[in-house]
């Protein structure tokens, strides 16, 4: 398994439910950094450029699955910088880890509002919007899961400082929204077990999974 992304919020909860899952036998995290969590199974690549991923494509042929789960808020970057770290970074690594390998799997953390049509009036919704369809169409058995409030159940924390805070002020109203929109509210544990879950649907399925359907593949 490749995971993107480890030390994000999702990143942390799909790669804490890689290592507890005895069926993987490997998690190769790609990072910028050194990730402040180790496990035997556990195996960190460092990279900085991921416009371009020729360096490491060795280290990325023959996976299973790859999960992606880097991305960044649009808020506070101008339109450019925003477009690519979620299009650009996004289809660099799709087409390294898919090269000659159609039956991986990728998976793609989107988001609720994503625009599929691409021609809404929200920019950031766009760009997710065409880096899910550029996935789809690619020659791999793609999924993107668009989860709207994602709750943090282990600890994990986002890379994003506004995030931060804004879940500390909020994380009283979490059990007051899963109550009343639960098809609107997961956990980083579901978003795991549900990214692992899809890895065994081999294509099959609805290939575009917004937050109820992500809660019933984790259940």
């Amino acid at each position: 398994m490749i995971l993107f992304g480890a030390s994000g919020m999702v990143g942390q909860g799909v790669l804490r439910a890689c290592l507890e899952d005895p069926d993987v036998t490997e998690v190769l995290a790609v990072a910028r950094r050194p990730l402040s969590r180790t496990a035997p199974k556990l195996r960190v690549v460092l990279h900085s450029e991921f416009t371009d991923l020729t360096a490491i494509a060795g280290e990325l042929a023959g996976a299973d699955a790859c999960f992606y789960c880097l991305g960044v808020s649009a808020a506070g970057r101008d339109a450019a910088e925003y477009e690519t770290i979620t299009y650009t970074y996004t289809l660099a690594a799709a087409r390294t880890v898919a090269a000659g390998n159609p039956t991986l799997t990728f998976l793609y953390v989107s988001g609720e509002g994503a625009d599929s049509t691409e021609t809404g009036r929200s920019s950031w919704a766009r760009v997710k919007g065409r880096a899910e369809n550029a996935l789809l169409a690619m020659d791999m058995h793609a999924y993107a899961f668009r989860p709207g409030w994602i709750q943090p159940v282990h600890g994990e924390t986002s890379g994003t400082r506004w995030y931060r805070v804004m879940y500390r002020l909020t994380s009283w109203l979490y059990p007051v929204i899963r109550r009343v929109a639960p098809r609107h509210v997961t956990g980083t544990e579901q978003m795991g077990r549900a990214m692992l879950a899809a890895t065994r649907l081999n294509g099959a399925g609805p290939r575009v999974l917004r937050t109820a359907d992500i809660n019933r593949l984790a259940a």
